[in-house]
């Protein structure tokens, strides 16, 4: 709670605040007449004040002037005019309800008890001073016979039960005291019919004893005493009945309430009006004076009334002896008209149902009021569905705890509708689902209507109009939204009402028939802005009509049954826009590309991820339109899967293209290999972009969406050709840019076989072939670093076609020696290990070509028969690995195990070392060596 809210202990409620008028509550002639009554009552205050009352009555004075909007000098003059009414007649209303544990005087164990009672004054105090023996005189010697009162006699009980009331008139609160004594009344019987009713010893004991007294003479029982001033206007307890004698000291106890009156009270109100109008007028007064101080505070009232109010109302309710229930009528009469004016919680209004329906007896209430609280009834039932009617307005989540306000005035409803009280006094009982439901609908219409008017554009246009309209279906859907995650649960559970229900059905016809009037001048030819207004349109509506799914239940189609036919003109539009922003990013993207990896464990530059994110967006459009008739979805479909195609090819171009351009700029043959590496990397990433689409775009599903529309051949034929065609394509340009990256090194793998088998030196082979392998261990280590796998063992297999190619060219320009033989021989087997990289790299398969078969079975000398490069994957099942190790062991003069052991064991060749090139997988090197012409590593 906000401290500024709070009120500092000791001062009076609304202290510190401004002055509040609240003269408009009642006339100025009213409001002087209640204001001379309320001072009347704190002027004549009876009783002990209660503990959590205000004890000084200048305090109370002090509040009523506020809360009464009076000045000073109106304050005065009405208070000299109090002063010089007539003081009222101040009354005890005393109830003898019941006693118990009294003593039995009678021979059957029981007594006939009756009580006396009345007020002594102080003037009879002391006319009977000098008389000792009246100190404990009984009420007959002490008040006058005429103001004594008598209850009736109840036969043979020890637990009597009188419940009488009676009014005792007193002039002095101060000095007057309350007397009552319980007697024993004494009925003249024969000793034949006492000793009739003996039952034990002690009867006969008062036989003797009846004997010696007077006859008719009562015994006593024993009596209360109590000073009036001690007295608290409202008592309700027991008392113990005090001996006059010790010989009984436990007589037992008596049952008494007590409530400190008024009669004949001189005010004008109290004199012309009922006693529950002028209370229900002055709690009326208070109460709202208490509201406004709260609001004033920033706090909402609870409905707890301030100390100084509860004091003033508790004196006028006991002073005007309005019993618990009349007050209890007063409250609901004043609570349920202020909550029509003055917002404050509606709790309030729940207790005094509850306590109407607790004490409710038709027939203690006269014609008159009975007729004002049905009256009372209807009003705020009026009310409060109006304010349901209103709830999105009266209620607004932006406000703290207005779930919990509209949920209590739902309880009010449905409780006050139930009580006996309303059944009774409103006849014919109204339909209270009927009349919220009705409200809610009229409710719902008049909000819709607001928004729209609200959201109105200033400029009409259909671009302003689409625009008006999607901000209108964001409205509608949140309250929706609310309705169903919020509200409805309070409907459900006080009035079995699906708000959700009734909201949806009434806002979706609304905005059919709205969207419907608006769309009526679209046509193909709508401007941009047009359609990407209405797309947005679109997928609101798509929203609105999924949360049809929420529905109980319904009968018949709703209004936005094929609401897709609407916006038919404008799916080209969308469907061209989705493109275009897609193009101009993907070219931009390659603008910007620098082909260099654009992350440390990546081997793809930035514009993948543009491209990446262009291909996601195209998805998201057919996952938002999510066309429902299945024929124009597929037609569709083709239309972005064509589209995506284009942009595939054309990025191809682009980022070939974008190589050369940096090429040109950067005369750097390593940096150049660095970007054909990227290029052909990134290609891949795009064919499995594309390879992607099929579940990406759900086809599976649309085909069986499509499956009694369109035949599935044709599916095939339009959708899978077209893929295949693009994918094709993007394969043929991955090997256009592998083969080029290819050729940069058969230039360096041809000049070191052609050194040596030029090479006349006497080294041992496995000595003349180390440059050879360094060479290409240099080339492949980088190159496997900067191509995805499968580029790299494309590249691979064109190299090591060609290489078999270049051998068979040396061996096949003259008759080699036999040093030069065994030179080749050696470098064939290095080359077949270090392709095939213990598994990393080439499988067997593959490496074990016609040529190679020529090359290692056939009687050297001879020439070998030159091959073209075969890079398709079925290669990988021409060969049998196993039968290929065979023939290689058996060349070499061991079994195939020896063939593929790890670098650095024993080879054929005589050494380990000719053999034992580091696999490019694997590699040992700290630095792989460069040649010259690639440069540093990018």
């Amino acid at each position: 709670m906000d401290a500024a809210g709070e009120t500092p202990v000791g001062a009076l409620p609304g202290e510190g605040n401004p002055e509040m008028d609240l003269s408009h509550r009642f006339s100025k002639t009213e409001l002087t007449l209640l204001y001379e009554e309320v001072l009347y009552t704190i002027r004549h205050r009876l009783g002990k004040p209660e503990h959590h009352h205000v004890v000084d009555s200048q305090e109370l004075y002090a509040y009523v002037q506020k809360a009464f909007g009076m000045d000073e000098e109106e304050h005065n003059v009405i208070m000299q005019q109090v002063k010089e009414l007539e003081s009222p007649i101040f009354c005890l209303k005393a109830t003898v309800k019941e006693a118990k544990g009294i003593l039995g005087k009678d021979v059957s164990g029981f007594s006939d008890p009756y009580c006396l009672l009345g007020i002594k004054t102080k003037s009879q105090e002391l006319a009977n001073l000098d008389h000792k023996k009246r100190m404990k005189a009984v009420v007959k010697d002490l008040i006058p016979e005429d103001q004594i009162h008598r209850t009736q006699v109840i036969s043979q009980t020890l637990s009597p039960v009188w419940d009488e009331t009676f009014i005792l008139e007193f002039e002095d609160a101060e000095t007057a005291s309350f007397h009552l004594d319980m007697w024993d009344s004494d009925v003249v019987e024969s000793v034949r019919h006492k000793l009739g009713e003996l039952t034990d010893l002690h009867g006969l004991k008062r036989i003797f004893k009846d004997a010696r007294k007077d006859k008719g003479q009562d015994d006593f029982l024993g009596n209360v005493v109590l000073h009036l001033k001690d007295l608290h206007c409202w008592n309700d307890q027991w008392y113990q009945l005090e001996p006059r004698t010790e010989t009984y000291p436990n007589r037992g106890q008596c049952h008494l309430q007590f409530l400190l009156t008024h009669k004949k009270r001189a005010t004008t109100s109290s004199r012309t009006q009922p006693s529950y109008i002028v209370h229900r007028h002055l709690l009326q007064q208070l109460v709202s004076y208490e509201i406004l101080q709260h609001q004033a505070g920033s706090i909402a009232w609870d409905g707890e009334l301030s100390r100084h109010a509860s004091t003033v109302l508790y004196l006028h309710a006991t002073q005007k002896d309005l019993s618990d229930f009349h007050q209890v009528i007063v409250r609901w009469l004043a609570y349920s008209k202020l909550y029509q004016s003055l917002e404050f919680n509606s709790n309030c209004l729940l207790h005094q149902i509850t306590s109407i329906e607790y004490q409710w007896v038709q027939e203690r209430l006269r014609p008159e009021q009975k007729a004002e609280v049905a009256e009372s009834f209807q009003s705020l039932l009026t009310y409060g569905v109006s304010l349901i009617r209103r709830y999105r307005i009266i209620f607004p989540l932006s406000v703290p705890r207005s779930t919990e306000r509209l949920q209590s005035l739902l309880r009010v409803l449905v409780q006050m509708c139930k009580t006996k009280a309303f059944h009774e006094l409103c006849t014919p009982s109204p339909n209270l689902p009927y009349m919220v439901s009705t409200a809610l609908k009229s409710g719902t219409t008049e909000w819709f209507h607001m928004k729209k008017q609200h959201l109105k554009p200033m400029v009409k246009s259909m671009e302003e109009n689409g625009k008006a309209l999607s901000r209108l279906l964001l409205e509608v859907l949140g309250d929706l939204q609310q309705c169903q995650k919020i509200w409805n649960r309070f409907f459900i559970s006080t009035l079995k009402l699906n708000l959700f229900s009734i909201a949806y059905l009434e806002l979706e016809r609304l905005v059919a028939e709205h969207v419907q009037e608006q769309l009526r001048e679209v046509n193909s030819s709508m401007s941009k802005h047009t359609a990407e207004s209405l797309f947005q349109l679109y997928m609101n509506l798509q929203e609105l009509y999924r949360m049809k799914d929420f529905l109980p239940k319904r009968d018949g189609p709703l209004a936005l049954n094929n609401f897709h036919q609407w916006f038919k003109e404008g799916v080209p539009q969308w469907l061209q826009k989705a493109y275009t922003i897609a193009l101009e990013r993907a070219q931009r993207a390659v603008q910007m590309d620098q082909l260099t990896p654009f992350g440390e464990h990546n081997k793809h530059s930035t514009s993948t991820v543009d491209l990446s994110t262009c291909y996601a967006q195209i998805v998201k459009t057919w996952q938002q339109l999510n066309w429902p008739d299945p024929e124009e979805a597929f037609m569709i479909m083709v239309k972005l899967v064509e589209d995506m195609c284009r942009i595939a090819l054309m990025y191809c171009r682009l980022i070939k293209g974008r190589a050369e351009a940096l090429s040109l700029h950067k005369q750097n043959e390593g940096e150049e290999a660095n970007r054909l590496c990227i290029v052909v990397n990134n290609i891949k990433q795009l064919r499995l972009l594309i390879l992607k689409l099929p579940s990406q775009l759900d086809w599976v599903q649309l085909e069986q969406r499509m499956g009694a529309v369109i035949d599935r051949q044709q599916i095939q034929h339009t959708l899978h050709n077209q893929l295949d065609s693009t994918i094709s394509c993007l394969d043929h340009e991955i090997q256009e840019v592998v083969q080029a990256l290819a050729t940069k090194l058969e230039k360096g793998i041809a000049r070191h076989i052609q050194e040596l088998s030029s090479s006349d030196d006497t080294r041992e082979p496995e000595d003349s072939i180390v440059p050879l392998m360094k060479f290409l261990e240099s080339e492949l280590q980088y190159l496997n670093e900067h191509l995805v796998q499968e580029n790299f063992k494309s590249l691979l297999a064109l190299l090591w076609h060609h290489t078999l190619a270049v051998l068979s060219a040396a061996m096949g320009q003259q008759i080699p020696s036999a040093q030069c033989y065994m030179k080749l021989r050696c470098a064939l087997k290095s080359l077949e290990l270090c392709f095939h990289a213990e598994g990393c790299g080439l499988p067997l398969p593959m490496l074990h070509t016609a040529v190679f078969q020529v090359q290692v079975t056939g009687d050297p000398p001879g020439p070998l028969l030159c091959h073209q490069p075969q890079t398709h994957p079925e290669i990988l099942q021409q060969q049998d690995p196993a039968a290929a190790g065979r023939q290689l062991g058996e060349v070499w003069g061991c079994d195939h195990q020896s063939t593929v052991l790890p670098f650095g064991a024993e080879t054929p060749c005589g050494s380990a070392q000719c053999c034992q090139p580091h696999p490019f997988g694997l590699q040992r090197l700290q630095r792989p060596l460069r040649p010259a012409h690639l440069g540093a590593p990018a």
